[in-house]
C-alpha cells in the first residue's frame, strides 16, 4: 500500500460534482468536514433541497490522491444569490478522510495585507496559487472583502476559486487561513476579487465554532446585548458620526478623544458605527439600511482593525485582547512596538478607559504613549472616555457630545452670520488638512520633532450642527471666532515648520559650496576633506535631523576648508 505523503497545506481540496468535475474549491477543517462555497455546492449539483445530494471532495496536494462524497451538514449553509452577502456552506465527509492535514480559520483584521489563495481553474485541476492584496471594502453594500491584484499580467482569481482558504502571506498571521474566496471580478485589464472574513463566516454558520480562532474585531457591547437602538434622527449623534467616519476614512493619523459617553450601550452611536465596519455585525444590517444610511455615516468592512470595551478590565486583560487580535504573542514585552510598526498601521477603538478596572496604567503604560506615537506611525487610535480626558493625554482631535454644553474659550466681537461661521470652519478645515500634509512630510524629520496644535474644525462643525434657537447667535459668534484663533495657530505651526525646512535646505546649500571650493581646490580625492565632509553629512542625513548638531558639523568643515585654502595660499607665496 502506497505511503500517505502531505504536499503544502493539505487542507487544499477540491469540490467536484459526482461526474469528478471540479467546480471550485473547499478548506479542510478535520477527517471529517470541509468549508466551502454554497454556489460552488449547488453548481456541484447539491443543496439542502435535495434528498441524498452529494459533492466529491478530491485531495489536492495528498499522494495517493483520495476522493470521498460529502454532504451539506443541516443547518449549515446560505446563499443569497446575487449579492454580495453569505454564500457558504459545511460539508460532512460520508466517511472520514484518509488525511489529518485540516487547518483553523483565524479571524484577522482584513484591512490589508498580503495573501494567496489556490483554485482549480478551468485547465489546472491541479490548482494553481495567485497572491493578491486585502483592500477591505469600497462598498456600502454587502460583507465580502475586496481583494486587488499584486502583479499584473499573472494569472488571476477566476472560475473555480471559489471555496479556496486565503492565506496570509506576511505579518503575525502569516501562513493562516483568514477566509475564503467568494467571487472574481474581471473587466479587460480591470480586476478584482471578494472573500468572505473568517469572522463573517463564523456567524453564520455555528458548526464552524470549534474550528475558530483568535479575536473578533468588535468587543463593545456586553455578551447578549442588543445593538444600539437610537438611530441617526438626532443631529448631535449625527455630526460626530460623519466628523469620526471623515477622519477614519481618508489618509489621516493620531488619536481622536471621545468623550459625554460615546459608548453608552444601547444608545452609542460609536457602537452603532464599529459596526458599519465589523465583519460579524455587518452581516446583520441590511443592504437597504447601509445604502440609505445618510452621507458619511458608514465605514468600511473592515477598515476598524480592533474595538474594544476597557470598562471594568485590567491592564493585563486588554493587552491580551489586543494581542489575539492581532496575532502577537500573550507574553509580547514589546506589544506597543508591535502595534506602532504593524503593516498596514492599525486602527484602534477603545471605549470607556476612565472607565477599566486600572485606569492609570493602562494610560501609563499603553494608551498614553500609543497616542503619542499615533500620527508619525500611521495609526488611528480613537479613545473613549465617559468623562474628560486625563491631563497629558497627547492628542489630534477631540469629539463629544459634553463639548457642546460648554461655551468655546472665546470673547466674540459680536453676531456672525451662520455663513460666515460656516466658512471660517471650513477655512480652518482646509488649513489643518494642509498643515497634517506638511508635517506629514517633514514633521518626522527634525529633532525635536515639533507638533501640530489639536485639529479644531471638527469640533467645531459639530457645535454648527446643534447651534439652533434662543442663544445661536452669539454661539455662532464664538465658534467663528475660535476658528480664526486656531487658524492663527496652524499658521503659527507652519511657519515653525518651515522655518526649521528652511534652516536645513540652508545648511545643504552651505555645504554644498564649501564642497565645490574644496573640490575646485584640491580635486575630488583628497582624503581628509573627503572624510570631514562626510563627518558634515552625517548629521544631515539621519532621520530625525538635530538641526544644533548639523549646524556645528557644517560649520567645521566649513573652517577647515577655509582653513587648508588659506594655507594653501599661504605656501604658493612661500609664506610661514
Amino acid at each position: 500500500m502506497q505511503r500517505h505523503r502531505h504536499g503544502e497545506n493539505p487542507w487544499r481540496v477540491r469540490v467536484d460534482d459526482d461526474s469528478g468535475r471540479p467546480r471550485g474549491a473547499g478548506v479542510l477543517l478535520d477527517g471529517r468536514h470541509v468549508l466551502t462555497c454554497a454556489h460552488v455546492v449547488a453548481e456541484a449539483g447539491a443543496s439542502p433541497d435535495t434528498a441524498d445530494a452529494h459533492v466529491r471532495v478530491t485531495s489536492a496536494v495528498c499522494r495517493p490522491e483520495w476522493s470521498v462524497t460529502a454532504r451539506i451538514e443541516p443547518g449549515e449553509w446560505v446563499y443569497r444569490n446575487r449579492t454580495r452577502r453569505g454564500d457558504v456552506a459545511l460539508l460532512r465527509l460520508d466517511e472520514p478522510a484518509p488525511c489529518d492535514g485540516g487547518t483553523r480559520l483565524w479571524q484577522a483584521p482584513v484591512s490589508g495585507g498580503r495573501v494567496r489563495v489556490y483554485g482549480f481553474p478551468r485547465l489546472e485541476e491541479n490548482g494553481i496559487g495567485v497572491d493578491a492584496e486585502m483592500a477591505g471594502s469600497g462598498s456600502r453594500e454587502g460583507e465580502w472583502a475586496q481583494l486587488n491584484p499584486v502583479h499584473g499580467g499573472r494569472p488571476w482569481i477566476e472560475r473555480g476559486f471559489s471555496g479556496s482558504g486565503v492565506v496570509a502571506l506576511d505579518g503575525d498571521f502569516a501562513g493562516r487561513v483568514v477566509g475564503i474566496v467568494v467571487a472574481d471580478f474581471v473587466d479587460g485589464d480591470a480586476r478584482a476579487a471578494w472573500m468572505l472574513p473568517t469572522e463573517t463566516v463564523r456567524g453564520y454558520l455555528p458548526g464552524l465554532e470549534p474550528y475558530v480562532q483568535g479575536a473578533p474585531t468588535a468587543c463593545l457591547l456586553p455578551a447578549g446585548a442588543a445593538p444600539p437602538h437610537h438611530g441617526l434622527d438626532d443631529p448631535l449623534r449625527l455630526t460626530l458620526t460623519q466628523e469620526l467616519v471623515r477622519l477614519l476614512s481618508g489618509g489621516w493619523s493620531g488619536t481622536v478623544v471621545l468623550t459625554g459617553g460615546a459608548t453608552e450601550t444601547g444608545t452609542s452611536w460609536l457602537v452603532r458605527l464599529v459596526r458599519t465596519a465589523d465583519p460579524v455585525a455587518r452581516a446583520a444590517i441590511s443592504d437597504l439600511e447601509l445604502s440609505t444610511a445618510p452621507r458619511h455615516t458608514v465605514l468600511r468592512l473592515g477598515s476598524v482593525d480592533a474595538a474594544y470595551d476597557a470598562r471594568g478590565r485590567t491592564t493585563a486583560q486588554v493587552r491580551h485582547y489586543l494581542a489575539d487580535r492581532f496575532g502577537f504573542p500573550h507574553d509580547a514585552a514589546d506589544l506597543l512596538h508591535r502595534l506602532t510598526h504593524r503593516t498596514p498601521p492599525v486602527c484602534l477603538v477603545l471605549a470607556r478607559v476612565d472607565r477599566s478596572a486600572e485606569p492609570e496604567s493602562l494610560l501609563r503604560d499603553l494608551l498614553r504613549p500609543l497616542a503619542l506615537r499615533a500620527r508619525t506611525r500611521g495609526v488611528r487610535l480613537v479613545l473613549g472616555f465617559d468623562a474628560a480626558p486625563p491631563p497629558g493625554l497627547p492628542y489630534e482631535v477631540a469629539l463629544g457630545s459634553d463639548m457642546v454644553d460648554h461655551p468655546v474659550d472665546e470673547d466674540p466681537p459680536g453676531p456672525v452670520p451662520r455663513e460666515d461661521a460656516c466658512e471660517t470652519v471650513e477655512r480652518l478645515s482646509g488649513a489643518e488638512d494642509d498643515a497634517s500634509s506638511l508635517y506629514a512630510r517633514w514633521g518626522l524629520s527634525f529633532l525635536p520633532s515639533p507638533r501640530l496644535p489639536p485639529r479644531r474644525a471638527p469640533q467645531l462643525r459639530v457645535r454648527l450642527a446643534v447651534a439652533k434657537g434662543p442663544g445661536a447667535h452669539a454661539e455662532l459668534a464664538a465658534i467663528a471666532a475660535a476658528a480664526r484663533s486656531a487658524l492663527r495657530e496652524v499658521a503659527g505651526a507652519e511657519r515653525e515648520l518651515g522655518r526649521l525646512v528652511g534652516r536645513y535646505d540652508d545648511l545643504l546649500h552651505e555645504l554644498e559650496v564649501h564642497r565645490v571650493r574644496a573640490r575646485d581646490a584640491f580635486g575630488a580625492e583628497d582624503a581628509g576633506l573627503a572624510a570631514r565632509y562626510g563627518s558634515a553629512t552625517g548629521p544631515l542625513r539621519t532621520v530625525p535631523v538635530d538641526l544644533k548638531a548639523a549646524q556645528t558639523a557644517v560649520a567645521q568643515y566649513r573652517d577647515e576648508v577655509h582653513r587648508r585654502i588659506e594655507q594653501a595660499r599661504r605656501d604658493s607665496r612661500g609664506e610661514v
